[in-house]
């Protein structure tokens, strides 16, 4: 497994704590973003590895080659994270869009660093007709942590939140879709402890849901690569 290795940090600390990653594999240079929180993290994941939700120590959005054949994208992304050092259970995104080109943005506590190839775009939901074969490369992968516990339902609020602000931030840049078919979507929020609040809700219009979907918002318009 090739190996993957960090910059130096520098810069003031942010929740999001990102660090970027570079390897060699197949003959190409490709990137990735590894953010390794450590314990008292639950997060909400689409993931292809570590989905679902539960009790998360790191999360890995991984570049992988356009035409990507690997049957075992799990596993493949599970050496790429203990190569860089990470430990314990966790989630992998992965894309074929260049991650170093993230967009990222806060508000009130409140990150969100977004990855972003629209090669492939389109609506939902359309006419089962105009499905047809595997889509080419093409993936927005959302990652987005709050300061606070969030109780089960309102983590799965907090991923619909983060989507909605996903499709609003294509709308309002000009795109006719709501997303790619292969977006993910990661939520972090810090693990309850005995007697702390667990926030009900985290719909837009909730104090943490908004903050939310402000900076997904920013952050998705921050990585949206310039069309021709």
């Amino acid at each position: 497994m090739p190996a993957l290795l960090p910059p130096p940090r520098t810069g003031p600390a942010r929740l999001l704590d990102i660090e970027h990653l570079v390897r060699m594999e197949d003959g190409r240079r490709l990137h990735a973003l590894l953010w390794r929180p450590g314990p008292g993290w639950r997060m909400a994941s689409s993931a292809v590895l570590g989905g679902g939700l539960a009790e998360r120590a790191w999360v890995l959005n991984a570049q992988v080659a356009h035409g990507y054949r690997r049957t075992d994208p799990d596993r493949h992304l599970a050496g790429l994270a203990r190569a860089a050092g990470a430990r314990g259970p966790g989630v992998g995104l992965m894309t074929a869009a260049d991650v170093s080109a993230h967009g990222r943005a806060g508000d009130g506590g409140v990150e969100a660093v977004v990855t972003a190839g629209i090669s492939v775009r389109g609506w939902a939901a359309v006419p089962e007709e105009g499905a047809a074969g595997a889509a080419p490369p093409g993936t927005i992968n959302i990652v987005a942590a709050l300061p606070v516990a969030l109780s089960d339902a309102a983590l799965v609020n907090a991923v619909m939140t983060a989507t909605e602000a996903k499709v609003q931030a294509l709308v309002d840049a000009g795109l006719d879709c709501s997303g790619t078919p292969t977006d993910a979507v990661c939520v972090a929020a810090r693990t309850p402890r005995d007697g702390a609040e667990a926030h009900a809700f985290a719909g837009p219009r909730s104090a943490w849901g908004a903050r939310l979907a402000r900076a997904v918002h920013r952050a998705v318009g921050a990585s949206l690569p310039a069309l021709p």
